[in-house]
């Protein structure tokens, strides 16, 4: 699951609401708002989450607001009839320091929460679980960390994570953003702090990929019309690269635009695609030897006539590869979208959009 981070300080709801339409559309089905931030007016909070709470019930989307005793006092609740907020369009709360376990228990039986995933420790689950806790209402959650070099070390995280998931719970982790960083920092807002300065997408793709992490937040205000687009076609199972061409082949740049195949039979030092050979570029369009150089990783070639049977061939490569006078190298994949090539397995789609 993917989800939005908004928060209740200065947004003007009306624009908002448009970015929020924007990123369902996108695949985006959650968001997450923060109800107790010191610089923020809290008398301005009920209007505010009402209007949201009415933009997420619009786009039938998932709305979770981190919430302390005083900040639910502002909003005219108590623990005991937290439940009500449903009825203003959130759908569960994220719980954390300061409220008592039978508190989390009674609220696990009335709405979903969040539990904080760094800090929740085997006794306590157990001894929640043994007391009542509705576990399939239950998600662990992780922070985000404003401050650089105060993010999650990414080895331990993951014991957490794997031990959770045994426990039936699923895991939230955040990603930065990289369009507007929301201040005072503006340093990225990441669970993992080995991603404060990645790429929001390839973020996401470590943490459901390596990390045991099932449900991904922007922690950020937004992201850009780039990293929305990767985001859009990964819902089709598409991974979208960016690639800078070294020759003027309209023809070529033509096949490496359509949707190709990583061949099921994974090569470990390149992608290759399936349906690059079946283009028609053997014997009717010979591919004559230019530009064979060195194919540093995310080098986009093509095999030409001196490959024989192999002629016509696309490949992305993987790692560091040395000159082959039968590989004519036609571009290769931008630096911010070369991690994401250890992330296309066999039989993934990509499609390469040239920049």
């Amino acid at each position: 699951m993917l989800g939005l981070s908004v928060y209740l300080g200065n947004d003007n709801i009306t624009d908002l609401e448009t970015y929020i339409t924007k990123m369902q559309h996108a695949g985006f089905t959650a968001i997450f708002t923060s109800l107790h931030i010191p610089e923020d007016d809290p008398t301005k909070y009920t209007e505010r989450l009402k209007a949201l709470g009415a933009v997420a019930k619009r786009n039938n989307m998932e709305l979770m607001a981190d919430i302390s005793p005083k900040s639910l006092g502002h909003l005219g609740f108590t623990w005991e009839n937290a439940a009500g907020l449903l009825e203003w369009g959130v759908t569960g709360l994220r719980l954390d320091y300061g409220i008592p376990e039978e508190t989390m228990i009674k609220l696990s039986k009335e709405l979903k929460i969040a539990l904080n995933a760094s800090t929740l420790t085997k006794e306590m689950l157990e001894r929640l679980k043994s007391n009542g806790l509705q576990t399939d209402s239950v998600e662990a959650w992780h922070n985000f960390y404003p401050r650089p070099e105060t993010g999650l070390d990414k080895i331990e995280f993951q014991k957490v994570n794997n031990w959770l998931k045994k426990e039936g719970l699923t895991v939230m982790a955040f990603i930065p953003g990289d369009a507007d960083l929301r201040g005072p920092l503006h340093e990225g807002l990441p669970t993992l702090e080995d991603h404060r300065h990645s790429a929001p997408f390839e973020a996401h793709l470590d943490l459901i990929t390596n990390c045991a992490v099932e449900k991904v937040l922007v922690g950020d205000l937004n992201l850009t019309e780039k990293t929305l687009a990767q985001f859009t076609a990964y819902q089709d199972g598409i991974l979208k690269l960016q690639a800078k061409p070294f020759a003027a082949n309209q023809q070529l740049s033509d096949i490496l635009s359509t949707i190709q195949t990583n061949r099921w039979d994974a090569a470990r030092d390149c992608i290759r695609s399936m349906e690059s050979r079946e283009y028609g570029l053997i014997g009717t369009r010979p591919v004559t030897a230019q530009n064979t150089i060195e194919r540093p990783i995310g080098s986009i070639t093509v095999d030409n006539e001196r490959y024989g049977r192999y002629q016509g061939e696309i490949q992305i490569t993987k790692r560091d590869l040395k000159v082959d006078e039968k590989v004519n190298v036609i571009g290769r994949v931008i630096e911010e979208d070369q991690p994401l090539l250890q992330y296309i397995n066999g039989g993934m789609k990509f499609q390469i959009e040239f920049v």
